[in-house]
């Protein structure tokens, strides 16, 4: 009887992908497949025209991967088309037919978060783009948050910046400059600076990491996203000041890479949105965070570090890419200073934060988030609100307050800029 229903079996049964999600950005495509066990692949290249071979073994050819080709967006950076079928019994081919020539990383996700296994293919671009191209882009204005890339004769454009001047200033007379008397608040006159300031904006997880989410079905990445653009818009708005979205769209970037653009753009602040979530629904208000070299300054904030840290398990990074120059600066301890500005600029986004929402705690907390460890960028993450407390969670929702919580940090900005001017810098550097 035991070798009947054992020659009745099949040898083995095949996996089923239960999800595929396809996230294309700027800065790259990333391709996702979801199953209960790690999918077996290998990946290869094909030329004239230049494709990109995946083939997935032991896979059932189901409905998931058949709506696959679907899944591609026209406007894509780096994907033209993919075409799946069957190659053998057991093995489904996958062929992208690629708009440029690129650099794929293939590598498999161990179960984190909502998520099972998963199999993932980020499709970088042989040549990265300069992120400095994003300041070649027209300002937004206030209620029209596009998403458009960048044009193929802006991206083929030689750098010509007539309303991004770069002045060239003399330290003594630089010194001299330095207002003495109390910062005005939000909706006052701009701050006196003699050159452009460049602000990162980093809206906090995107693509795989959706971050926390409310009762109500809101996501963090979303919220955090709407009110990143809403600060940007403000910012360009400011004759001597500009703004750089870290991320621009729904798509994951590892906490490292975000630091590393934000010192490609030579930014001058760096600013993470971001939207809290706690386990006791009826906590609420606003918080600023700096870093810390020693340790958090209550239990609170260490949870949320953690928390937050764990934004690269969730939203999958290839550990296999080493990047000793950027592994330094995220282990640099020489901080001191930096994290002394950090902590200037948190107090003055903090004080205008509590005329929009109550504050979590008066006092700016400090610990160690990933993301704000550049050694030479003065960096803060902003808690907006709890999306966890479902009152917060709908104001967290409305362009209104969007808008409010987008006006008190650039009054923030502009205050410490007021007492802090930005240093000269002997050029801006320019893209190649």
């Amino acid at each position: 009887m035991a070798a009947a229903l054992a020659a009745a079996s099949p040898a083995h049964a095949l996996e089923t992908i239960l999800a595929s999600r396809v996230w294309p950005a700027e800065d790259y495509t990333r391709v996702t497949f979801e199953s209960t066990k790690a999918i077996k692949h290998l990946f290869f290249f094909v030329t004239e025209p230049e494709r990109l071979v995946v083939d997935l073994e032991d896979v059932d050819f189901n409905d998931e991967l058949k709506g696959l080709a679907a899944k591609i967006r026209a406007d894509d950076p780096y994907i033209q088309q993919l075409r799946v079928a069957r190659n053998r019994p057991g093995v489904v081919r996958i062929v992208f037919d690629l708009k440029t020539a690129v650099k794929p990383y293939v590598f498999p996700l161990a179960p984190a978060g909502e998520y099972k296994h998963r199999l993932v293919l980020d499709i970088y671009p042989e040549k990265p783009k300069d992120p400095l191209l994003a300041l070649l882009r027209p300002p937004d204005p206030i209620g029209e948050m596009s998403q458009a890339p960048l044009g193929e004769a802006a991206r083929e454009a030689p750098v010509a910046r007539p309303d991004l001047p770069v002045v060239k200033l003399d330290p003594a007379k630089e010194a001299a400059k330095a207002p003495e008397k109390a910062p005005e608040k939000a909706g006052g006159k701009s701050p006196k600076v003699s050159r452009l300031v460049i602000v990162a904006i980093d809206a906090g997880h995107g693509g795989e990491d959706p971050g926390a989410k409310g009762r109500g079905g809101t996501r963090e990445k979303n919220v955090t996203l709407d009110i990143a653009k809403r600060l940007k818009a403000q910012i360009d708005k400011e004759p001597n000041m500009r703004a750089v979205l870290v991320r621009d769209g729904d798509y994951f970037i590892p906490l490292a890479q975000r630091v590393q653009k934000a010192r490609r753009l030579q930014a001058d602040l760096l600013v993470s949105v971001h939207a809290d979530a706690f386990v006791q629904p009826d906590a609420r208000g606003s918080s600023v965070f700096a870093l810390s070299e020693r340790g958090a300054t209550s239990a609170a904030a260490r949870w949320l570090a953690k928390k937050e840290n764990e934004s690269d398990t969730i939203g999958g990074v290839n550990l296999g890419v080493k990047d000793p120059v950027l592994a330094r600066t995220l282990l640099d301890l020489s901080q001191t200073a930096t994290i002394n500005d950090s902590l200037k600029l948190a107090k003055a986004v903090l004080s205008e934060m509590g005329e929009v929402n109550q504050l979590h705690k008066p006092s700016v907390e400090q610990a160690g988030f990933a993301v704000l460890k550049a050694p030479d960028i003065p960096s803060i993450l902003v808690e907006t609100a709890f999306i966890s407390n479902p009152e917060e969670e709908k104001r967290l929702k409305d362009s209104a307050y969007q808008d409010k919580i987008a006006t008190a940090v650039l009054g923030g900005l502009k205050r410490y800029l007021a007492q802090n001017p930005p240093l000269a810098r002997s050029k801006l550097a320019l893209v190649p």
